[in-house]
């Protein structure tokens, strides 16, 4: 699409092989849309087809009983270097006729692997022996034809029933049952494309906020600059006091025990984060031991201690990098407050044919960077 990056795309039924030249021609726009945490992402193309283009009609019947997983692949090269932006799946087609014999817009919505996971109901299936992770790695097996590998992160406290005293049963859908076995430990699960075509990596673990960062974002820095647009704010109203309830043994009286929003995957990128206001019973760890009522407050703590968010648009091709959910990114320019280390929430690809830009959400625990010098 333009000299500083490729767009590939490859669509079929259970394994994508790239598509035809005359499908390239017509494809108008890409957008793509990442979010961390446990959502779905998704995706959207849009074709301008000629009105009796027999595209219309092979995309429509792709969406029928006789294809009912179609697999959409889309890979962009940046100066050389592939990402897979999205391996999912169509679930929805939109027909817009053109006017006075023009071409009609053809618009396809699709969502991430996970939603293949979501599909049949399997409740009643006995784990007998089995922990929540050997029950996560179980269920993730039935996708290999797609490609999907687990990466199972065992909890701290790994849970070993016994069956004579109980055996864990399915409850739901697979993506269902998967992700309320990651509530319980206040883990996250979702579909990482890649990191090769065809290929996804099943991730159950804790939110990790650690790592090298991305290339910085860099604002009012003159020749240097290179998003078009970046804005913050700080709210010092939603940030509250975390408190879980321990039942001592003996005397079954609750304990409250406050609990800190920093842990070792989710260090402080703010030196200075608001003052708490309001305090946020975290229910359900009453009859759990000490150690996994802990790890599961410490996680959701962590969830809600951002403070300073920041939204903005960049062109990729003047970044030099596609920009990623889920990683640590360093923003310079913007001054002593907002200047640091920042963990990328979500990204929106947006692609059209020589332009490829992205919107993007950030987040951090409170204000002035814990560097002294912004890490590049």
């Amino acid at each position: 699409m333009s000299s500083g990056f490729y767009l590939s795309l490859m669509i079929g039924p259970a394994v994508p092989i790239p598509v035809s030249k005359d499908v390239l021609d017509a494809l108008a726009s890409v957008q793509v849309m990442v979010t961390a945490g446990t959502s779905t992402n998704g995706f959207e193309l849009t074709f301008n087809i000629q009105k009796n283009s027999p595209l219309i009609t092979l995309f429509l019947l792709s969406g029928g009983s006789i294809l009912p997983i179609v697999r959409v692949v889309i890979i962009v090269t940046v100066n050389g270097t592939p990402d897979v932006l999205m391996d999912g799946v169509m679930t929805e087609y939109a027909l817009s006729p053109g006017a006075d014999g023009g071409n009609s817009t053809l618009t396809i919505k699709g969502k991430d692997l996970s939603v293949v996971m979501d599909y049949i109901d399997l409740s009643g299936l006995p784990y007998p022996a089995m922990p929540a992770e050997a029950r996560v790695a179980l269920a993730v097996a039935k996708y290999a034809f797609l490609g999907i590998v687990p990466l199972v992160i065992p909890s701290v406290l790994i849970d070993l029933p016994i069956p004579l005293d109980r055996i864990p049963t399915h409850q739901g859908t697979d993506l269902q049952y998967i992700k309320s076995l990651a509530d319980e430990v206040g883990y996250v699960f979702y579909i990482d494309p890649g990191p090769v075509p065809g290929m996804s990596i099943a991730y159950w673990g804790p939110e990790i906020k650690v790592g090298p960062p991305q290339p910085p974002l860099n604002v009012d820095m003159d020749a240097h600059t290179n998003v078009e647009s970046l804005s913050f704010s700080f709210d010092t109203e939603s940030k509250k006091l975390p408190v879980i309830l321990i039942q001592e043994s003996i005397s079954k009286l609750l304990i409250p025990i406050p609990v800190p929003d920093i842990t070792p995957l989710s260090p402080p990128l703010g030196l200075i984060p608001p003052i708490p206001k309001d305090i946020e019973w975290i229910t359900g760890t009453a009859k759990l031991s000490p150690i996994r009522a802990a790890v599961i407050g410490l996680s959701k703590a962590a969830k809600s201690a951002d403070a300073v968010s920041a939204s903005g648009n960049l062109d990729v091709l003047r970044y030099g990098h596609v920009l990623k959910a889920r990683k640590l990114v360093s923003v310079r320019g913007a001054g002593n407050a907002f200047d640091g280390l920042y963990y990328v929430k979500s990204v929106t690809h947006n692609i059209k044919r020589g332009e490829y830009k992205q919107s993007f959400t950030l987040s951090r625990n409170g204000l002035i960077s814990t560097f002294q010098k912004v890490p590049v």
